[in-house]
């Protein structure tokens, strides 16, 4: 076994235990999850699950419902999530893309191989690899693990990763660290995603409280 696997795996372990289960992402369908997947772009969580409230109040967090809304009133409804004209677009194009694709019907998508679904999704205005990998991941059960900037900084920092690197090259590293596992990629990312908000700060790392301290290449060298 490699450092660097060995490393990842103990990270893995040492949040899991500190934190405990995840029970993520946040979202009562499919359907929901890839809304959020979509509105969470370029702003915090509490502002989408704002904009979702709206939706679900408005009766439109179904496929069918959302496609019934007039632009002007989506926008409006999503607004909390911020750049609302730029996302009630992505969403349009994405509902476009689920009428062509599976007769706006998502989970059907689950029987799609991953290979074949993921460059599909990939070619939707708007929606990027995180998107793209958070939508397969979380909304459908596809075995491919998302990285975020959260994933970036913290690999970094413990030098799994090298600094000169691109979204495919970190995701390559870590699923070949894990068990081959959607359970396992979806927790692992979401105990990356809370152990950065706790202790792996962008500004100010409290490294010396974090779980993972030890599997640091120099502790000393790094913030306390």
């Amino acid at each position: 076994m490699s450092r660097r696997g060995d490393a990842i795996r103990g990270l893995y372990a040492s949040f899991a235990q500190a934190l405990g289960p995840s029970r993520w992402w946040p979202g009562e369908t499919p359907f929901e999850v890839a809304v959020g997947a979509i509105l969470t772009q370029n702003t915090n969580w509490k502002n989408v699950e704002r904009a979702i409230a709206n939706l679900k109040a408005a009766g439109a967090m179904t496929e069918s419902g959302l496609r019934a809304l007039p632009p002007a009133t989506l926008e409006d409804l999503i607004r909390p999530a911020g750049y609302f004209r730029i996302k009630t677009k992505r969403l349009t194009d994405f509902l476009d893309f689920l009428e062509q694709e599976s007769g706006l019907n998502i989970e059907s998508l689950a029987h799609q191989d991953l290979h074949a679904l993921r460059p599909k999704l990939l070619s939707v205005r708007g929606i990027g690899p995180e998107t793209a990998d958070s939508i397969l991941c979380y909304a459908l059960g596809k075995q491919t693990f998302v990285v975020d900037a959260y994933t970036v900084r913290m690999f970094g920092r413990h030098g799994l990763i090298p600094e000169q690197t691109d979204y495919h090259e970190v995701q390559e590293i870590i699923q070949d660290a894990l068990p081959q596992s959607v359970q396992d990629y979806n927790e692992f990312h979401a105990l990356i995603v809370r152990a950065s908000k706790q202790w792996c700060s962008k500004s100010r790392p409290m490294c010396a409280a974090c779980p993972g301290r030890g599997l640091l290449p120099d502790p000393e060298r790094l913030p306390q």
